[in-house]
């Protein structure tokens, strides 16, 4: 599983010029899903995502947590983030869930978060126009690494 989380001050995501999902202060969370994940493996990445502190406190200091700010997680499926470059100039996504497995696994994630954090979605699958106010910009990378 790869996590990209980008804090910001405003999301939004639209699909067929209709908008999906909306936030203000908060984290817009791009998922990749490889198929060796489980729901066990998604519950330690909502755990660390939901925890982490990347939000300024009243010195300045990262020190608060999406809950601490009272914010938002706008949640997009991205298979591409399993994007493999090493061969050629055209990406293999071979190492990207098969969708079936990987959407169960999206929506799992998506409803675990809404139990914890005001949370929004993308759609499976479609064509999305996401638009971001990246406020930093503060940019962070969760892989298996943090298991």
């Amino acid at each position: 599983m790869k996590l990209l989380i980008q804090r910001v001050t405003y999301g939004k995501v639209t699909i067929d010029n209709k908008v999906a999902g909306e936030i203000k202060k908060g984290l817009v969370v791009f998922a990749g899903i490889s198929n060796t994940d489980t729901k066990e493996i998604a519950d330690k990445f909502i755990n660390k995502l939901t925890k982490l502190r990347i939000f300024e406190d009243e010195e300045g200091k990262t020190n608060l947590s999406i809950d601490d700010v009272k914010g938002s997680i706008l949640f997009i499926s991205q298979f591409t983030l399993y994007a493999n470059c090493k061969k050629g100039n055209r990406p293999s996504f071979i190492e990207a869930g098969k969708p079936d497995m990987a959407e169960d696994l999206y929506l799992y994630m998506y409803n675990k978060l809404k139990e914890s954090v005001p949370t929004e979605k993308g759609e499976f699958g479609a064509d999305m126009k996401v638009e971001i106010l990246n406020d930093g910009p503060f940019t962070i990378i969760l892989d298996d690494s943090i298991l």
